[in-house]
């Protein structure tokens, strides 16, 4: 089953936390430190939470579609480009506290949408050296052309 991500950054990862639980009705399926996900049946949504700064509004951090395999990843690579758009490729990417391969590419509003697939557990929040996920900065295109990329991951 896919299912559409949406990643925001809160200000009180806690208070986001207990809202979220009773807007759902569910608990978070993962909770580490400054980071928790909610895996949602109805309607099928990945909710993603990252702990941003004290005092600042919660923001959309980056979207995504959570599908079930590589193959799946690749597909959606396949038919991004062949739509003509820009993609950035990351296989075995450890980030968001797992082990991901995800495509990457940027809407007309400079908002990044990532096509992934959770392969494994991970004991990182943050990003590896080789991908754009959970920090700001740039997607390097399939073109070699730089697009925002926010502080994309998950």
């Amino acid at each position: 089953m896919s299912r559409v991500q949406l990643a925001l950054r809160v200000a009180d990862l806690e208070a986001s936390i207990a809202f979220y639980t009773k807007l759902f009705g569910t608990e978070p399926a993962k909770l580490r430190p400054g980071y928790a996900n909610f895996a949602i049946t109805e309607p099928p949504l990945k909710l993603v939470l990252l702990e941003g700064e004290t005092g600042e509004a919660t923001r959309m951090d980056h979207l995504g579609v959570e599908v079930e395999t590589t193959a799946q990843v690749t597909a959606a690579t396949q038919r991004l480009a062949d739509q003509g758009l820009d993609t950035a490729v990351e296989d075995d990417t450890s980030c968001c506290y797992a082990v991901q391969d995800k495509v990457w590419v940027n809407g007309p509003g400079d908002e990044p949408w990532e096509v992934y697939v959770v392969k494994a557990d991970a004991d990182v929040l943050a990003k590896t050296d080789d991908s754009i996920c959970c920090t700001p900065g740039v997607i390097d295109t399939a073109e070699g052309e730089n697009a925002a990329a926010g502080s994309a991951c998950c």
